[in-house]
């Protein structure tokens, strides 16, 4: 039995430099990951099987095509079939949340592929495999904090913020990503600028977030309760949202700013991590 951990993935920046004549945006972004998120398990078995567990299994009830579903079957395509398997994907993410919910199962679904079989998860044919799937499943297979640039897919790692503590929220509302991307102004604010990656977190900004906002008000409500809360160093929407985070300075900084949110807003969905 495999077992992988597929973490959740958080934007400390997003900067939307033009779209691309393949209907992509170009980007540059500033990719980091939780030490925590959902879990692929698989086993060989006598015949093929797919299950969804954890609290937002509902959310992909009657899927009878998902991502983890399609990683494996390219997978299969290009490495040739691993026999029949039985896949259970352990659902803890929000999906359409702006964390790479599906992108990181297609990831872990990949290199739980790669552990079977005896393949390097670090294999170029895994990350083109990745890149046909999803403009963040590169990013995600490679799990690490990291530049991206291109769609996303072209990556660069650097140093991360390993143990610094997080609180995600997501007020419940599922964004999705096309119609965010098409409300975006088209206005090119600039690049990602140097220094360290925090530095350069707090110096960015997520240009996805004004038309996120526009779509879901809510968002604004997040960001700003996140905001407001001591030991904050960083809040900002994740990706197209509407998921938003939080760094904070200590551990005890953010287990109260979780209390004091669920108190507040008993609805919306919290997760307290790290960054990995």
């Amino acid at each position: 039995m495999i077992v992988e951990c597929a973490p959740a993935k958080i934007n400390l920046a997003l900067h939307v430099r033009c779209k691309r004549p393949d209907g992509y945006h170009e980007l540059e972004t500033l990719f980091a990951f939780l030490q925590h998120g959902d879990t692929i398990t698989l086993r060989r078995t006598d015949a093929a099987r797919f299950g969804v567990t954890g609290p937002f299994a509902a959310a992909l009830a009657g899927e009878g095509d998902n991502l983890v579903l399609r990683a494996a079957s390219l997978f299969s395509a290009r490495f040739g079939d691993p026999g029949p398997l039985d896949i259970v994907l352990d659902k803890h993410l929000p999906v359409a949340s702006g964390i790479g919910g599906g992108s990181a199962d297609a990831a872990a679904t990949l290199r739980a592929l790669a552990r079977l079989t005896g393949m390097a998860a670090d294999d170029p044919a895994l990350f083109t495999i990745a890149e046909a799937l999803g403009a963040d499943v590169p990013a995600c297979l490679l799990g690490r904090s990291a530049v991206g640039t291109g769609k996303g897919e072209q990556l660069d790692p650097v140093a991360g913020l390993v143990d610094t503590p997080v609180l995600l929220v997501n007020p419940g509302v599922a964004v999705s990503t096309g119609p965010v991307f098409r409300a975006w102004d088209g206005v090119d604010r600039g690049g990602i600028g140097p220094g360290d990656l925090l530095a350069r977190a707090m110096a960015g900004r997520n240009d996805l977030e004004p038309p996120a906002r526009a779509l879901a008000p809510v968002i604004g409500d997040v960001v700003a309760l996140l905001q407001a809360q001591p030991g904050v160093m960083l809040a900002r929407m994740s990706g197209s949202g509407a998921t938003c985070f939080a760094l904070f300075e200590t551990v005890a900084a953010r287990q109260a700013a979780a209390a004091t949110i669920a108190l507040a807003q008993p609805g919306w969905w919290c997760l307290e991590s790290a960054l990995a």
